[in-house]
């Protein structure tokens, strides 16, 4: 059987579309839907003029975000500025200061960025058993 519908008879094709069944076993369906060219005569043309909404509100991923350090009562000084090395490539001065700011003043902002970058810096202190937070900028 070929599949060109034969003379003077509506074309149809055959699509198989993967259905769920509530145990999660898939099972197969059929649904006849006819030749492209009948859709498209029939389709809905859309609106010309879309007009774009008004409201000037930044994405939430792009606003910049900090991460902060806190103070902790288990890690060495000399390996939060170890760590602040090695994560943030941070020159020994600037990491003793950051290190200092959060023996003293109980935190400090170490990177900002967008939220993504900010969410990976955050895990990354964690990993290396640091106490870190993002807040908005």
């Amino acid at each position: 059987m070929s599949d060109q519908p034969a003379k003077g008879t509506q074309g149809y094709s055959v699509v198989r579309l993967g259905l769920q069944r509530e145990l999660g076993h898939a099972m197969a369906a059929t649904e006849v839907l006819p030749f492209l060219d009948e859709v498209e005569s029939s389709a809905i043309t859309a609106p010309h003029r879309i007009d774009a909404p008004e409201i000037d509100e930044v994405d939430e991923l792009q606003r910049p975000w900090q991460v902060v350090v806190w103070n902790d009562p288990v890690n060495l000084m000399s390996y939060v500025v170890f760590v602040l090395r090695k994560l943030f490539g941070f020159p020994e001065e600037e990491a003793t200061r950051l290190m200092l700011a959060v023996h003293h003043e109980g935190r400090a902002v170490v990177a900002s960025g967008p939220r993504e970058k900010s969410e990976l810096d955050c895990y990354r202190l964690h990993h290396h058993g640091l106490w870190a937070t993002l807040e908005k900028a």
